[in-house]
């Protein structure tokens, strides 16, 4: 090559580049957010989900895209989250959809309600079977986009003061549990109570609550109600499945790059499965040291279950009267999950019941 057509080969490179570099630097711009938590830091499983995605955005984006997390109180309190991102005080927070049926019982439905999906279920439906799209179209109205962000897993129906056999032994008793599972069980004669987790030892240790549901082992442990409260009961059926949300400001989801949404969708997707691995490694050791300690397992009687059932059906069709979004959310969650168990009792069910009592044996 000529040295005339070296020079200007090399100029087009440069130039090509000039105009090449601008344009990146335009697509991964420096990005500073703030997630305010529900959770506080010492349930690390289920906060650490908040962090999970942090640390991943940072990692697909090359640190362009910074989330800084902070816990339950250090900006705003942990039932006050989707607040703060609808009013555009925080641009994101890591909650659950159910802290907030107080505005709509609606908001029930994509986390767990009673008798709804399991894990692997209501994951299916948020991702794929059109829950994802059916909510964020409610969600509209508060001001959020929301991407799945988490799922603990079944979750364990409680601690009690004294055994529950029948529906019966349901009357009077006051129990630290909120939002729809709270009305389905005040139906039954059950008094709900709200309390922060922090509150519910020293309660159940003076007897001004008997019985408390809080998640599964691990977390449960921590608190210790297994001194004050032996008989710990299952299932939780108001939470078969449920899952945990990233909630973010509308304007500003729309205001990010698309690879910056697209990491932010991968982050979560891996949160989500990530916390549900992480519980399934932690609860069985945990159960196992809760019984070592004097935990009485107790599963729920059959009378028990069918009572809370009915109870949870006859709920629905109240508020559905009412709430025609509700009823549109409800209808299409149970639709799914009628599908779903036609699949589930031929292949999961069945080698799930063999594996327990091979195990037994």
């Amino acid at each position: 090559m000529k040295r005339r057509q070296f020079i200007q080969a090399a100029t087009a490179g440069a130039a090509a580049s000039a105009i090449a570099m601008p344009a990146i630097a335009q697509s991964s711009p420096e990005v500073k957010w703030r997630l305010t938590s529900s959770f506080p830091k010492s349930l690390d499983t289920i906060y650490g989900g908040g962090e999970t995605l942090s640390k991943m955005v940072s990692e697909l984006t090359d640190g362009k895209f910074q989330i800084q997390v902070f816990a339950a109180g250090e900006i705003v309190p942990g039932l006050q989250a989707l607040d703060a991102v609808t009013n555009n005080t925080v641009e994101m927070c890591h909650t659950v959809a159910y802290y907030y049926v107080g505005k709509d019982p609606t908001f029930a439905i994509p986390s767990s309600v009673p008798f709804g999906l399991n894990t692997r279920m209501q994951n299916a439906w948020l991702s794929h079977g059109g829950g994802g799209e059916l909510f964020n179209e409610f969600f509209k109205k508060y001001n959020v986009h929301a991407i799945q962000c988490g799922s603990t897993g079944a979750q364990m129906g409680g601690w009690f003061r004294k055994e529950i056999k029948t529906a019966a032994d349901l009357q009077g008793l006051k129990m630290r549990i909120a939002g729809i599972a709270g009305q389905v069980m005040a139906k039954l004669g059950v008094v709900p109570q709200q309390l922060a987790g922090g509150d519910i030892y020293p309660a159940l240790e003076k007897g001004t609550i008997d019985g408390a549901e809080w998640v599964g082992p691990y977390d449960d442990e921590k608190l210790g109600f297994a001194k004050v409260a032996p008989y710990y009961y299952y299932p939780g059926f108001w939470e078969g499945g449920p899952a945990v949300h990233a909630f973010i400001n509308t304007e500003k989801w729309a205001s990010l790059p698309k690879n910056y949404q697209a990491a932010l969708n991968a982050a979560c997707a891996y949160a989500t499965n990530s916390m549900t691995a992480k519980y399934d490694v932690q609860n069985p050791a945990a159960l196992k040291r809760l019984v070592g300690a004097g935990a009485q397992l107790r599963p729920f009687s059959q009378e028990i279950l069918e009572a809370c059932l009915k109870a949870s059906n006859e709920l629905y069709a109240e508020i559905s009267a009412k709430n025609p979004e509700f009823k549109k959310a409800i209808d299409a969650m149970q639709a799914f999950r009628n599908d779903q168990y036609l699949w589930w009792q031929v292949a999961e069910l069945t080698f799930d019941i063999f594996q327990v009592r091979s195990r037994a044996r």
